[in-house]
């Protein structure tokens, strides 16, 4: 007789309200995204729910936006401000090649969070790192964008905003591939800089670019070419 063994199938976990909830206070989920792209700027946001929670349907949009399909990531940006306080903040590609991503990336999200238009009494941020002289103290959670509702939040409108300004950026500089790479280094994108060579928005401590540029990959070796458009990287 032929025993049958039933695999269990893995629960499938999803962001919660679990850290807002252990807060018992004001709270804003903070998030970035664009650290690995090759152009373009950080951007951070800073999501305040509302204390009666989402709607059952959009809750269900709310992931990591790293896994959420554009679709949905999309609808949720949308919708997400008919409910939420959010603020965004960014740090510019001078700002990256002149502080390191790191720094850039705790400047955005500190500009995100002084941004908003309630105070927070608590900061969760996802990842481990917590942005000096924040607004309000702050909690780090690894992985928040899968674990905290409001953190998830901030990675989906984060992304969206972000990927629309690049989409915007690829009508002004065609050939890059940026409607679809949002300035990350893929094939396409590495290949345009041999062929059309660096715009403004290109990040030039990052190490490809600084192959490109023939200069050594730490940028202490030798200084940053200054930029050539002084107006770059800000939000209209």
């Amino acid at each position: 007789m032929e025993i049958q063994v039933t695999k269990r199938r893995k629960r499938t976990h999803r962001p919660s309200l679990k850290f807002e909830k252990e807060a018992a206070c004001v709270v804003c989920g903070v998030d970035e995204v664009g650290c690995a792209p090759l152009a373009g700027p950080v951007v951070a946001a800073a999501v305040i729910l509302p204390s009666t929670g989402l709607p059952r349907k959009l809750a269900a949009l709310i992931n990591d936006s790293k896994i959420v399909p554009a679709p949905k990531r999309e609808a949720a940006a949308f919708a997400l401000p008919q409910y939420c306080v959010i603020s965004f903040g960014e740090a510019s590609v001078e700002e990256i090649d002149t502080l390191n991503i790191y720094h850039a990336r705790m400047l955005a999200m500190r500009r995100a969070v002084a941004g908003l238009s309630v105070l927070p009494q608590l900061a969760l941020i996802d990842g481990n790192a917590t942005p000096k002289d924040l607004a309000c103290p702050a909690r780090t959670i690894v992985d928040g964008d899968a674990k905290c509702l409001s953190i998830a939040a901030a990675s989906i409108v984060a992304k969206v905003f972000r990927d629309a300004y690049m989409h915007k950026l690829a009508d002004e500089f065609p050939g890059y591939g940026w409607e679809t790479n949002v300035g990350y280094g893929t094939r396409d994108h590495r290949s345009a800089l041999v062929r059309l060579g660096l715009t403004p928005h290109h990040r030039r401590s990052f190490a490809p670019v600084r192959m490109h540029l023939g200069l050594p990959l730490f940028p202490d070796d030798c200084p940053i070419p200054a930029i050539d458009d002084p107006e770059q990287d800000h939000w209209d």
